[in-house]
């Protein structure tokens, strides 16, 4: 009972007070499984890309973080080709920082931070943190790319 009276009041907060650039709906009836979506920064690879976001509830959230993958293919040292996201906030302690505090909007505008600064020192994806640090206009290059081929098709998908 906690955990869907906590979805629905954070889902409430983010439609009538969103923070910019990022959107989250409930997928169907249930609280278990939530779309969101994010615009990539200005001045960043990603920028006005829309980039959707799958979040998964566990049973125990607060107490536990929510699982949360990026449905669009993202071009990034911390997200893999599955879209998971290496994130300190999305791991329990002593590992981690999820604490029950958190709530979908940090977590997002979080996630919508570090697509817009990498964190190369805990990458998911080795070869793309070694372009980043060593390579970056490749790097940046190909991010701009994956963003037009994929993130591009998500707003005209949804202007249709």
């Amino acid at each position: 009972m906690q955990k869907s009276s906590r979805i629905k009041r954070e889902l409430e907060n983010i439609i009538r007070n969103p923070p910019p650039g990022i959107s989250c709906v409930q997928k169907g009836d249930s609280l278990d499984v939530l779309d969101a979506s994010i615009i990539g920064m200005k001045d960043t690879p990603y920028e006005s890309g829309v980039f959707k976001i799958e979040i998964q509830i566990p049973e125990k959230y607060p107490f536990e973080p929510p699982c949360m993958r990026f449905i669009t293919p993202v071009y990034h040292p911390n997200v893999d080709v599955a879209g998971r996201i290496c994130l300190d906030l999305l791991r329990l302690p002593p590992k981690g920082t999820w604490r029950p505090v958190i709530t979908l909007s940090g977590l997002l505008t979080s996630v919508q931070m570090l697509l817009a600064q990498p964190n190369p020192d805990d990458p998911l994806m080795t070869d793309i943190a070694d372009e980043y640090r060593f390579n970056k206009p490749e790097y940046v290059r190909k991010a701009k790319e994956w963003t037009r081929k994929h993130a591009f098709q998500n707003m005209s998908k949804e202007n249709e």
